[in-house]
């Protein structure tokens, strides 16, 4: 079964779906619970605006890499897996068992498959929060509301808000190390405050990921009684 969905929360479905037990407070929860109020982008001083310009200058060198990843649900259920992302436009999460979850960005679109249940949820691409990571060229002061850029000697945090979504604007919150500005951890929160996060280990620059990872096609699942 396949169905076309264009929906902000894409990362907080999954974590509804995954089935993994319960542990405790997401990492790097202080700067990502959502407790800091926004700064309007009106108000980012000349230190923050070049903090902006080092993290398009980090996205826009990302071509080809591999991650572990750790995916915290609104309910602290969490999943594990690996994650492919090859820019622009594609990604990967390899959800380990006893997940039955892949997700899969092709470029224009992203595909929730569920093994157990036998189903596909479908989005445009350009109507979920991975398009933050997965654009061609990455300007975040033109592509998203800036709502708060934070500074700290070990990481650094920016606030992002849709501009045009449908359902429901939503928020993600992107944490960086502050050496090297290499991606940590991003957490996005829907129109209803429900927070989903991923935290990024061992990542890896590889020369070129082979593109059928990042194929979608239509499975042929076990009839399990249907015609």
């Amino acid at each position: 079964m396949l169905r076309l969905r264009p929906l902000a929360g894409l990362l907080l479905l999954t974590a509804a779906l995954a089935a993994a037990p319960a542990a405790a407070e997401p990492l790097f929860g202080g700067l990502f619970g959502g407790k800091k109020k926004g700064v309007p982008v009106t108000q980012l001083d000349p230190a923050q605006r070049a903090t902006l310009q080092r993290v398009n200058g980090y996205f826009n060198s990302l071509q080809d890499i591999t991650a572990n990843f750790e995916q915290t649900g609104p309910d602290g259920s969490r999943s594990v897996g690996k994650l492919y992302l090859s820019r622009p436009g594609k990604i990967r999460f390899q959800y380990a068992p006893p997940s039955p979850l892949e997700i899969v960005s092709n470029g224009s679109s992203v595909i929730v498959k569920n093994r157990r249940l036998a189903t596909q949820e479908l989005w445009p691409l350009s109507q979920t929060p991975l398009r933050f990571l997965l654009e061609d060229k990455i300007d975040l002061l033109k592509d998203a509301n800036v709502k708060a850029v934070y500074q700290e000697p070990e990481m650094v945090s920016v606030v992002l808000e849709e501009k045009n979504a449908i359902g429901g604007k939503a928020q993600i919150q992107l944490l960086f190390s502050g050496q090297n500005y290499e991606l940590k951890q991003w957490t996005v929160t829907d129109a209803q405050g429900m927070d989903t996060s991923v935290v990024l280990s061992d990542m890896t620059r590889v020369a070129k990921l082979d593109q059928n990872l990042f194929k979608i096609v239509q499975p042929r699942w076990p009839s399990q009684g249907r015609p």
